[in-house]
């Protein structure tokens, strides 16, 4: 992912944002804060021919060294490319470049009602590691999320 590429990644960003099965977030706050937030490594995009159609990236889940190979899992596919693969290759290089890097832990959040979402990690070597009861409210709802890690079978062991 580039800078260039923002305008397309912030689209599907706010396609996903629409479903309300996504994230908590209601609204993209640009690429500066984004950018800013993420890990500059393992930055992917997805393109169907000239159409990018998918992102992933990782974020750090805590500013404590002992955390530093703990990661936070972003996966987001365009409609159009919903069940295309996009999401598993995507996922899959987010895996593989996210070991190069040095993470041994990645984790998800994902809402209970994102079947695709959680099939998709699972599928990927994710485990359940437990339900987030009333984790926080969207659009005045409360809502649970499904907490899933993956460990690294390359690093630390």
């Amino acid at each position: 992912m580039q800078p260039d590429d923002w305008p397309a990644v912030e689209k599907i960003y706010l396609e996903g944002i629409a479903t309300g099965n996504a994230t908590f977030e209601t609204d993209s706050a640009g690429w500066e804060k984004w950018n800013s937030a993420h890990h500059s490594h393992s930055r992917l995009v997805a393109n169907d021919g000239e159409t990018l159609v998918g992102w992933a990236a990782l974020s750090p889940v805590s500013a404590r060294r002992v955390y530093a190979g703990v990661a936070e899992v972003t996966v987001y596919v365009a409609k159009s490319a919903h069940g295309k693969g996009a999401g598993k290759l995507l996922l899959a290089e987010l895996i593989r470049q996210s070991e190069q890097n040095g993470i041994w832990t990645l984790q998800a959040g994902i809402f209970p009602e994102n079947a695709a979402s959680l099939a998709l990690h699972k599928s990927q070597g994710f485990r359940e590691v437990g339900r987030r009861m009333k984790i926080g409210q969207l659009r005045g709802q409360w809502r649970d999320t499904v907490l899933l890690e993956r460990r690294s079978e390359i690093i630390g062991r």
